[in-house]
């Protein structure tokens, strides 16, 4: 028989491909890729998510990469920054010319002076630069990434991957590694990326629903080469994925910078990309979502991931110039597939006939027809050759098709002997405890009430009551017999509280974050994150590109323990539980109803701060009662001083606005951090998130570590006339500027300073405290769309609104304003350009917006290094000005 001749059977793949006799040279290749980018010492100690945010000399600048060695961390910066040109391998040769070696310059000025035009020199010794250094050898871009997801831990490659999702580039699905023998499918490593899209026809906020992007079962298709092909896949992908009149790069191609330069290491690599729907028909390219594969190398050299994408792929579209008899055996060994085969030829002149025969053969085999071969030749019209292309996909996708998600498709490639990132062991037992917790949870609200008991009404009454007795500090002499009555009040709560016990979900959220092993302790806290944000689910999302523009309620809520929006389930709910256990706690110790020894919560603030340390925003201001929990952030504070020994000097910066003005995605773009960014339902309260400073760096920064402090949803933009809301948002506003050496303030292009921030600036002229202000205008629109006036410093300090003056006569300033006025000298505005290029979900980050916030970064650790904003802190002074704030 004719398929017995062929020499591949269906079975043979995997362990083909699993021979322990691979060929010395692709054991060298990928040794001397990995020693070429200076990464062989982290193949047992992989880069991790902190050693890619430790801030250095290095931040401040706007580098080059002048050797191969840089381009690893010359990536990470700028995917980091969100930056579109982050995989631009091009080294730059940075030398002057004095630097050049003294004889070659003696030589160059001797030619120059002795040239003869009138000569008809047959040389090129003038032009000769032989012997000055020149770049070392580019790298693909292709190769870098591959070594670098080699080099790097399961978090950190979650965090590239993310970040190369946010600049829309293709993403890594199986990660090539000859070297030891087997592939790697990265389950794990895309589950954190997340998209909000028109899932269906939209029909109101309804048919929008962020989810990651593993999890969606959607029509793909695979477009691989066999043999030589012509045609450029990945520019027909892009071609295909992109809008009218706008090119996306999205897959890298041979037209890019060094995209002809040779593959050392990243044949084999299958990226996958997705089209996702915005619901408008006009920018629309397909009706729903629909996931393209791309396959780097020949199918022969890669039967294993070949094999993958014929099995979960709805269609594969196969790229090549002549079908000869080696490649008619290969298609012939997939006659039982019956996924749907597309050709796409460019034949060679005289290879037609030969073509024609192996096609006759193969299209019985394939269950194929005539119309399922496609010829692209030199004189065809792009465009044309692309729409074609598209309403082959369109009808695969509208008649009945394989649909798959990406948790499918590891399935598969766990049965072809492929290793799944996700099979490891921390990685299942972190899973297994996160699924107990969820298990439990039916209704959302039920659980808080019933298993977080401590953040009731207990904590809502013991919070008010402590703002109370710090309010009458302010009293010239307060009433003892009132002091006495708020302290008894305190007490009775907190007894209350220590009373109950930790419920079996907290129980477990402690045993998850007490793992000896660090990496199921990560592993715990990613699955718990996904896990409950996957409660809510259902419900519907705002379209994506209103995503920045989120408002709470006009005016702010009408009572101080009203919430702005539904805040879901998250990690803070049980860290807060856990911080309401060491209140109370602490409260009794204190007030002698409890012998210290007999403290059962004492460590909790050492298991929150290994997870600061890790990574972990941790919540400073409660979103729930709008207050500090003073007790345990001490806790966490003396903890962190304890862990950090001598490294403890901070600077604090933190960034205030309304919800929706962008804040967030500044602080996580600027500096790599992981504030709740873009989602319809976020928390409420202020977190900070710790940044360390490499040690060579810190003598010239004047600090060890940098605290940053995102206000979340605490300042909603309400008016003097909100009463209670405006005081309280006011106090916030003034304790977090207070505690701060540098204040971002985040505002809409257009927009006023909200009222209570322009309180707490008069607030703490008072206090002779003023911290290093940065102004930022944000324009919340994409690219296409013009951007207001921008307003100049000028306007900004002119003498502001009905408003504003309201806060000046509440502070009995007068209304004059001479100290915002004051500030012009200590503070820049800046206008930072939109965050979306295009139309979400498939705009990609702005140049513009990624190159401004650099900048502002760049100004931010500049004032930071001259004194401008003000001295450091250690830990101790921080924990005092908590207190006394």
């Amino acid at each position: 028989m004719e398929g017995d001749d062929c020499g591949f059977h269906y079975g043979d793949g995997p362990n083909e491909a699993q021979d322990n006799d691979f060929p010395t040279v692709e054991r060298s290749r990928l040794q001397e890729m990995l020693s070429l980018l200076g990464l062989e010492t982290y193949q047992v100690q992989k880069l991790t998510l902190q050693d890619s945010l430790q801030i250095s000399f290095d931040s401040m600048k706007n580098w080059a990469p002048q050797v191969p060695k840089d381009l690893p961390w010359h990536f990470l910066r700028k995917l980091q920054a969100l930056n579109a040109e982050a995989r631009n391998t091009t080294m730059v040769l940075d030398m002057p010319p004095d630097a050049w070696p003294a004889e070659k310059e003696s030589q160059m000025e001797e030619e120059m002076i002795y040239w003869d035009p009138a000569e008809d020199i047959a040389t090129d010794d003038i032009y000769s630069f032989s012997e000055l250094p020149v770049p070392d050898t580019p790298v693909n871009p292709l190769d870098l990434l591959c070594a670098l997801l080699l080099s790097s831990d399961p978090f950190l490659q979650q965090e590239v991957l993310l970040k190369m999702s946010l600049c829309q580039f293709a993403l890594p699905l199986v990660l090539p590694d000859s070297e030891n023998h087997y592939h790697t499918f990265l389950l794990w490593a895309l589950r954190g990326v997340m998209r909000t899209c028109c899932f269906q026809a939209p029909r109101g906020l309804g048919s929008f629903r962020e989810d990651s992007v593993v999890l969606p079962r959607v029509p793909t298709f695979a477009f691989v080469r066999m043999d030589v092909s012509s045609n450029s896949k990945s520019q027909l992908l892009n071609a295909i994925l992109s809008p009218a009149r706008r090119q996306w790069d999205c897959f890298w191609h041979r037209d890019l910078n060094l995209g002809t330069n040779p593959r050392e290491i990243a044949d084999g690599l299958v990226e996958i990309s997705w089209f996702f729907p915005s619901g408008k028909e006009d920018l629309d390219v397909f009706p729903e979502p629909v996931a393209f594969l791309n396959l780097r190398g020949d199918i022969g050299s890669h039967w294993l991931q070949f094999k993958l994408l014929t099995e979960v792929s709805s269609a594969v579209f196969i790229l090549t110039d002549n079908i000869s008899k080696k490649e008619y055996k290969l298609l012939y060994s997939m006659k039982e597939s019956t996924t749907k085969y597309y050709f796409i030829l460019s034949p060679y002149r005289g290879k037609r006939n030969t073509n024609l025969r192996f096609l006759n053969r193969l299209i019985p085999v394939l269950k194929i027809d005539h119309s399922h071969v496609l010829v692209k030749v030199s004189s065809t019209d792009s465009a044309s050759f692309v729409r074609r292309i598209r309403a082959i996909i369109c009808s695969v996708a509208r008649s009945p098709c394989r649909r798959v998600s990406v948790e499918d498709m590891a399935h598969v490639a766990r049965k072809l002997g492929l290793r799944i990132d996700e099979d490891l062991e921390e990685c299942q037992k972190a899973k297994d405890r996160m699924e107990k917790i969820i298990r439990k949870i039916k209704d959302v609200d039920a659980y808080k009430r019933d298993e977080l008991r401590l953040q009731g009404d207990p904590a809502r009454k013991a919070a008010q009551v402590e703002r109370e007795f710090c309010q009458l500090q302010w009293v010239s002499e307060p009433p003892e017999k009132h002091r006495a009555e708020l302290r008894r009040r305190v007490l009775e709560l907190r007894v209350q509280q220590n009373g109950q016990e930790p419920t079996s979900g907290v129980q477990e959220f402690i045993l998850g974050i007490s793992s000896p092993s660090l990496g199921e302790r990560q592993y715990f806290l990613r699955w718990m994150e996904w896990g409950l944000a996957r409660l809510g689910s259902p419900r519907p999302r705002q379209p994506p590109e209103t995503l920045l523009t989120l408002r709470p309620k006009p005016g702010g809520a009408s009572g101080l323990n009203e919430p702005l929006w539904p805040e879901p389930l998250g990690v803070e709910h049980f860290l807060r539980e856990m911080g309401q256990f060491y209140e109370a706690e602490s409260c009794l110790v204190e007030a002698g109803r409890l012998p210290a020894g007999q403290r059962r919560f004492a460590h909790f603030p050492g298991l929150a701060v290994e997870l600061l340390l890790g990574g972990l925003p941790l919540e400073l201001v409660d979103g729930a009662t709008l207050s500090i929990p003073v007790r345990w952030v001490t806790g966490l504070l003396k903890e962190l001083h304890v862990r950090l020994d001598r490294r403890s000097r901070l600077v604090v910066l933190s960034a205030l606005g309304v919800p929706g003005t962008g804040k967030s995605t500044l602080l996580n773009t600027m500096f790599g951090l992981r504030f709740a960014t873009g989602r319809s339902c976020s928390p409420q309260g202020s977190f900070m998130q710790l940044l360390p400073v490499a040690e060579g760096f810190s003598q010239d920064l004047g600090c060890d570590q940098i605290l940053v402090i995102d206000s979340g949803g605490l300042i909603s933009g309400a008016v003097a006339s909100a009463g209670d809301r405006f005081e309280l948002e006011a106090s916030l506003a003034t304790l977090l500027m207070g505690l701060s050496n540098v204040t971002v303030v985040s505002l809409a292009e257009t927009k006023d300073i909200p009222p209570a921030i322009l309180h707490a600036f008069l607030r703490l002229e008072k206090t002779g405290h003023m911290p290093n202000y940065q102004f930022v205008y944000q324009n919340l629109h994409d690219l296409s769309v013009p951007s207001p006036k921008p307003r100049d410093r000028r306007q900004l300090l002119d003498p502001p609104s009905d408003l504003s003056r309201a806060a000046a006569h509440m502070e009995k300033q007068g209304g004059s304003f001479r100290t915002l006025a004051g500030l012009a000298e200590r503070q820049h505005v800046w206008h930072i350009p939109a965050l979306w290029h295009g139309a979400p979900p498939m705009a990609a980050v702005s140049l513009g917006y990624s190159e401004a916030i650099f900048e502002l970064k760049r100004c931010l650790l500049e004032n930071i290094r001259n004194g401008l904003s003000n001295q450091n802190k250690n830990i101790q002074q921080l924990i005092e000005l908590v207190r006394r704030l």
